[in-house]
C-alpha cells in the first residue's frame, strides 16, 4: 500500500456518514444506503469483517493490504446497517432499518388487501404493530435498557389503538365511496404510529437521552432532547408510510373499476405488495432523512440544572447533540 494511499485512507472518518448531514440530500443518499434491503442478506461473518475494518480505521490501526477507500465506505455502512450507535450492540435482524422495505411491503399490502372484514383487520394491525414494537425497541436512542413491563405495555396500548382506530373507521365508512375504506389502514397506522413510538420509547420521555457537544463528548442526559427525538421519528414513521398506502388504494381501486381484478382476483394481494414495496424503497430513506440523525437543540432550550451543568462544562457550548433514533 502506497504511502499516499495509506495517508488519504487514514484521513477518512467512519465515524460521520460520507456526505454532509446538513443538507437533506446529503441525508438521503446517506440513508439510501443504510436502509438498502440487501444489507439484510448480509451474513454474520460479513458484519464482524466490516465492524473490524471500521474499528481498525477509527482507531488508526494498520489496515489489511489492498484495502481501497471504497471497501472503507462499503464496511461503514453495513456496519452502520447492523450495529446500534449507541449500544453498539448487533441489533434483531428484523429490527433494522433494512429489513424495512421487505417487512413493510408485504404486511402494509396485507393490510390494504384484506381491511373489509374486522378478523383479517385484527390479525393485520396486530402483525404491523408487532413489527413496529420490534423496530421502535431496536431503534430506540440511547443505551439505557427496557424493562418488560414497559414493553408489554407499549406494545398492548399501541395494537389495541389501531384496531381500535380501524374497526371504528370502518363501520364509519361503510357506506362511503370505496376509494374512501382503502384509506381507513394508513389511519390507524398513524394514529398507532402516535402510541407505540412514545409509549415504546417512554423511558427516553422519563429519564431523558444523552446529549454530547460538537466533539462527542458526553455532558448529560435530556428529558426535552428525548421529546424533540421521539417527535421527529414519529413524523418521519408517518411520512414513510404515507405513498405505499395513499397511492396504490387509487390504482386498485381502478384496477377493481377496469374489471381486471374481477378477471384475476388472485392478483390482488400481489399486486398491493409490489406497489407497496417500490413506494417504500423510496420512502424509507427519503422520510429517514426529514431530520439529522444527530439532531440538535440550543443549550437554552434544555433543562435548567442541564444548562447549569453544560455551562460548568464549557460555557462555549451553545448547542447540544443527540442521536434521534430511526
Amino acid at each position: 500500500m502506497s504511502d499516499e494511499l495509506t495517508k488519504a485512507l487514514k484521513e477518512i472518518d467512519l465515524s460521520k456518514p460520507k456526505w454532509s448531514q446538513d443538507t437533506y440530500g446529503g441525508r438521503a443518499r446517506h440513508f439510501f444506503k443504510v436502509t438498502n434491503p440487501l444489507n439484510v442478506l448480509l451474513s454474520s461473518k460479513d458484519l464482524e469483517n466490516a465492524k473490524t475494518l471500521v474499528l481498525k480505521s477509527r482507531e488508526g490501526a494498520e489496515l489489511p493490504s489492498g484495502t481501497t477507500e471504497e471497501d472503507l465506505w462499503t464496511a461503514k455502512y453495513r456496519y452502520d446497517s447492523a450495529f446500534h450507535p449507541d449500544t453498539k450492540e448487533k441489533m434483531f435482524i428484523l429490527g433494522r432499518m433494512s429489513a424495512q422495505v421487505p417487512m413493510n411491503m408485504t404486511i402494509t399490502g396485507c393490510l390494504l388487501t384484506f381491511y373489509k372484514t374486522a378478523p383479517a383487520v385484527i390479525f393485520w394491525q396486530w402483525a404491523n404493530q408487532s413489527f413496529n414494537a420490534i423496530v421502535n425497541y431496536t431503534n430506540r436512542s440511547g443505551d439505557a435498557p427496557i424493562s418488560t413491563t414497559r414493553l408489554f405495555t407499549s406494545y398492548v396500548f399501541a395494537t389495541g389503538g389501531a384496531v381500535a382506530t380501524a374497526l371504528t373507521l370502518n363501520s364509519y365508512t361503510k357506506k362511503l365511496p370505496s376509494l374512501v375504506g382503502r384509506y381507513v389502514p394508513f389511519a390507524a397506522v398513524a394514529s398507532a404510529n402516535c402510541i407505540n413510538i412514545p409509549m415504546m420509547r417512554s423511558r427516553e420521555l422519563s429519564e431523558g437521552i444523552p446529549v454530547v457537544n460538537a466533539s462527542g463528548e458526553r455532558l448529560g442526559t435530556s428529558k426535552k432532547a428525548a421529546r424533540s427525538a421521539i417527535f421527529q421519528v414519529v413524523v418521519s414513521r408517518i411520512g414513510m408510510a404515507l405513498p405505499g398506502m395513499a397511492i396504490p388504494p387509487i390504482i386498485m381501486n381502478r384496477l377493481v373499476k377496469g374489471n381486471f381484478l374481477k378477471k384475476y382476483p388472485a392478483m390482488n394481494a400481489p399486486i398491493q405488495v409490489l406497489l407497496v414495496g417500490f413506494s417504500l424503497s423510496f420512502a424509507t430513506p427519503l422520510c429517514c432523512a426529514l431530520f439529522p440523525q444527530m439532531s440538535s437543540l440550543a443549550v437554552t432550550s434544555l433543562e435548567k440544572d442541564l444548562q447549569d451543568s453544560i455551562a460548568k462544562q464549557d460555557p462555549e457550548i451553545k448547542r447540544v447533540y443527540f442521536n434521534k433514533g430511526l
